[in-house]
């Protein structure tokens, strides 16, 4: 097993509730689950994302840690968190990486894997 090591899940979802197609606003929910899967209590310190929309427009988000928190995640923990993002367009994607620090000093990054943001087809439920 890698010492340093962190497993990434996405389940992103269309926010119908907040969005405006008519005003060309679209808001998606991401939740996020951050594993330590290695065998060195980790930190996840800052993320970078970048968020694509269907034109190809690109917004880079850099910052510290996630929703205001840093985790310290012992082997075989997991933090969970929800944030949103808006598009200009009905579809989109987002991918990036977190940067984290092992309490033994040593620094990795951890890719988030390519999503897909979509409006789903009209009379289509939830999944």
């Amino acid at each position: 097993m890698p010492q340093h090591q962190f497993a990434v899940h996405v389940r992103p979802e269309y926010l119908p509730a907040q969005s405006s197609p008519m005003e060309d606003s679209y808001v998606f929910a991401y939740t996020v689950t951050i594993s330590n899967t290695g065998s060195v209590p980790a930190q996840l310190i800052a993320r970078h994302w970048e968020i694509e929309d269907a034109f190809g427009e690109t917004q880079v988000v850099d910052g510290l840690g996630v929703v205001g928190r840093q985790p310290l995640l012992q082997p075989g923990e997991a933090f969970q968190y929800t944030s949103s993002t808006r598009l200009q367009t009905a579809m989109g994607i987002m991918s990036g990486h977190y940067f984290c620090v092992g309490v033994d000093g040593h620094r990795f990054e951890v890719a988030i894997p390519t999503f897909t943001l979509n409006v789903p087809p009209a009379g289509a439920g939830p999944d």
